[in-house]
Parts: C-alpha cells; sequence; structure tokens
C-alpha cells in the first residue's frame, strides 16, 4: 500500500484524486499539508487521514508518506515537484507540470539523482478508450489518417480563479489545451513538426482565453481549439480515407456521456461501437503509479513525454505572437 500525501486542499484533489486514491486497491491517504493548518486538519477528517500537516516541508519530511500529489497552482508545480523528489517522495503532480518545456529539466534531474517515480498527472494516459482508438489506428481500421479534429471549451470568468490568473500559470492552453495534443500524441506515436495559431487574451486577465491550432504532423494534421470563456463542449475525432474515429467523452470522462468510441465506415452509414462502462480514469492512474513505485514495470506518464507535450504547447503561444509557423 503506497501512503500518500496531498500537497494544498485543492478542487481537484477533494473531487477527483483523493476520492480515486481511496477507491483504488495499493493506496492509502496518509496526509495532507495546507498553509492553513485547520483547513488542513478539516480535509484530513474528511477523507480519514491520519496525518495534517500545517506546511508543505513538514509533510515532506515526514516519514508517514511515500508519493506525494501536488495540485498547487501551475505556476508551483516544478518547484515543489523538486523539493518532493529530493525529500525521497514519489511524485504524482497536476498537469500541466511546467510553464515552458525548459522548466523540465529540473525536475527530471531531481527525478534521476533520488532515483523516485515522477510523472504529470495526464488521466488520459490511463484510461482504456485511448488504447483502443491507438490499436485502430494503427491497424489501419480508418485507412490512412488524414486529420485529428479536437475541441475543449467551459465558461469560467471569475477573477478570483486561478484559470483567470497569469501569476499563478491561469490560461486556457495551459489548463486545456494539454489535452488535445497529448490524445493526439499518444494516439498516434507521432510527434508535430510545426504549428500555427491563433491566440487571443482577456484584456482585464490578460490570460489566454481562446486558441485555435493547426498542428503538422506531416503525415496528417491536428487542428483544434479551446476556450474559457465559450459553452462547454469536448470532442476528439480521427479521420481517414478509410473511416473516422468519433471518441463521445475524450477528457472528463463520464461527464459528456457514456465513455465509447465509434468507429464509422467510409459512408459513415455503419458505426462499432466501444463502450468502456465504469472506468474511473483517477483511479487507474493511482493504481498504475503505485504499481511503478511498488516496483513494477507499469507504463506511467513520462517526464521525456511532458517535455515534448510542453514543446507544443510553446509552439503554440509562439505562433499566436508572430502569427507564423512555428516549428516544435
Amino acid at each position: 500500500m503506497i501512503r500518500w500525501g496531498i500537497l494544498s486542499t485543492a478542487k481537484i484533489a477533494r473531487e477527483h484524486v483523493v476520492p480515486a486514491l481511496l477507491d483504488a486497491d495499493n493506496a492509502t491517504l496518509a496526509a495532507v499539508a495546507s498553509r492553513d493548518g485547520a483547513r488542513a486538519r478539516a480535509f484530513a477528517d474528511r477523507f480519514g487521514a491520519a496525518h495534517a500537516f500545517s506546511s508543505y516541508e513538514a509533510m515532506l519530511a515526514s516519514d508517514a508518506v511515500d508519493a506525494v500529489y501536488i495540485p498547487l497552482p501551475t505556476a508551483q508545480h516544478v518547484e515543489w515537484a523538486v523539493k518532493a523528489a529530493d525529500a525521497g517522495k514519489h511524485v504524482l503532480v497536476e498537469k500541466p507540470l511546467a510553464l515552458k518545456a525548459a522548466d523540465i529539466g529540473p525536475v527530471i534531474a531531481a527525478r534521476d539523482r533520488n532515483k523516485v517515480v515522477v510523472s504529470e498527472a495526464f488521466m488520459v494516459f490511463y484510461h482504456p478508450q485511448w488504447r483502443k482508438v491507438r490499436d485502430l489506428v494503427a491497424e489501419g481500421a480508418i485507412g490512412r489518417l488524414r486529420h485529428v479534429q479536437g475541441a475543449f471549451t467551459y465558461h469560467n470568468v471569475d477573477p478570483a480563479n486561478m484559470r483567470n490568473r497569469p501569476e499563478l500559470g491561469g490560461g486556457g492552453l495551459f489548463d486545456i489545451g494539454v489535452y488535445p495534443t497529448v490524445a493526439t500524441r499518444l494516439s498516434t506515436g507521432v510527434e508535430p513538426v510545426r504549428i500555427h495559431a491563433r491566440v487571443d487574451r482577456d484584456p482585464d486577465f490578460g490570460t489566454d482565453i481562446y486558441a485555435s491550432v493547426k498542428a503538422d504532423f506531416e503525415a496528417f494534421e491536428l487542428s483544434f481549439y479551446v476556450s474559457t470563456q465559450m459553452a462547454a463542449r469536448q470532442v476528439m475525432a480521427f479521420h481517414g480515407d478509410a473511416g473516422w474515429i468519433e471518441v463521445t467523452t475524450p477528457f472528463n470522462a463520464r461527464i459528456y456521456g457514456d465513455d465509447a468510441i465509434t468507429l464509422w465506415n467510409r459512408e459513415h452509414t455503419q458505426g462499432t461501437v466501444f463502450r468502456f462502462p465504469d472506468t474511473r480514469q483517477y483511479r487507474l492512474q493511482i493504481e498504475a503509479f503505485g504499481r511503478r513505485v511498488a516496483g513494477g514495470d507499469e507504463p506511467v506518464f513520462s517526464l521525456e513525454d511532458s517535455v515534448k507535450n510542453q514543446r507544443m504547447i510553446d509552439a503554440i503561444f509562439s505562433s499566436g505572437e508572430t502569427g507564423d509557423w512555428e516549428a516544435v
């Protein structure tokens, strides 16, 4: 049983990761830390953790914790991932891991010198629907892949929300732009060579609130848009010359419908549906991470993959500023 500590009482920890941890078959919640001791104690009592710490440093120094989950604001991820690794803890850090690809280097170095497992928390990596998409594409079920299409949007104009605060790493590309990019890369095993993008920013917040992206993978293209100020929508489709694949609920599984993908024929007259009932991607993530920590060869999302995905986000921002194609 991996003894977990939670570094802060963030909403994603309360609503998704801690319930998944309690549901997992190889994990136990040992501790929570907050700069507000009362808040840490209330969180610990709610979820049955034995220890509540009033500082992050105190939890990292504790022998009661094997691994930590870091759901802090994006701008603090690298700093605390390195500190946790240097404290000898295994680290699952909320995405995006960093604000720039170059910032991930110190995390890789900390992982290697401390011989711990460090992974960015892309829960979609563990959902079997994406393995099925990858297998269908690889076996030629849709023929030659020509185009991938995606969208991820929601509406949030709360000025106090971290997603609308640039100093905390807010903005749409950091929060949700990483999903169409990682899903395409994982499903095809191909990396992009160049990117062209339009990026719009909120005049008051300063964060990016809309991005329209075209990525050239040479053999195929990816086009997607993300927004933090549009009606909620999620979609991913993989379009070939012999058919196409529609992913019903690509990112927030079980929220936008049943976890399912549909393989359509060329004429769009026949669809084969593959369903994934009661798939708990956050639990699968916790369990896979725990098996890796225990010495297994379980694949987890690697920091090297994090660098590649962040390079795409870097190129999107660059293209949004210059208006030109940018190399990845």
